[in-house]
């Protein structure tokens, strides 16, 4: 099943999964911010967090910018470099740049029997990266809520 998942995450990516993340999500689903401890529970604010980092994170440059020995660049977008799936479970490193950063990092995704999402947590290094990270989804995430 977890193919499946990573399948049609990789295809919101691309923005060609019709329903996007409503239909990836399971409605309980638990995210796992780098630079939040406390646990985000449920859909809106766990597409919340996945939104604001997918305008925070696409990096510097557009992602098929990378050298051609696949080496990370010092403007290279957002890319995932492994993955590896076992049960319910996938892990999915990736690496981008921001703010002339280099971000290196993890996706650990898990869904249910249903192939929705149950759970998605994100782990950031190096230190720099999460500095950069953190200051960049927080005015994302100020800029994402709505008015009073």
């Amino acid at each position: 099943m977890i193919d499946q998942v990573i399948e049609r995450w990789h295809q919101h990516l691309r923005g060609a999964l019709p329903g996007g993340l409503d239909e990836l999500l399971a409605d309980d689903v638990v995210f796992y911010s780098p630079v939040v401890y406390t646990p985000q529970e449920g859909k809106a604010i766990t597409k919340l967090y996945l939104e604001a980092a997918g305008q925070t994170l696409p990096g510097d440059t557009a992602a098929g910018d990378t050298p051609a020995d696949d080496r990370p660049s010092s403007g290279g977008g957002f890319r995932y470099t492994k993955q590896v799936m076992a049960g319910d479970t996938a892990v999915l490193e990736f690496e981008t740049t921001v703010e002339g950063k280099y971000v290196n990092g993890v996706d650990i995704i898990r869904c249910d029997d249903a192939g929705r999402i149950v759970e998605f947590r994100v782990m950031i290094r190096p230190l720099q990266a999460v500095n950069v990270v953190h200051e960049q989804m927080r005015a994302m995430l100020a800029s994402m809520k709505p008015a009073d």
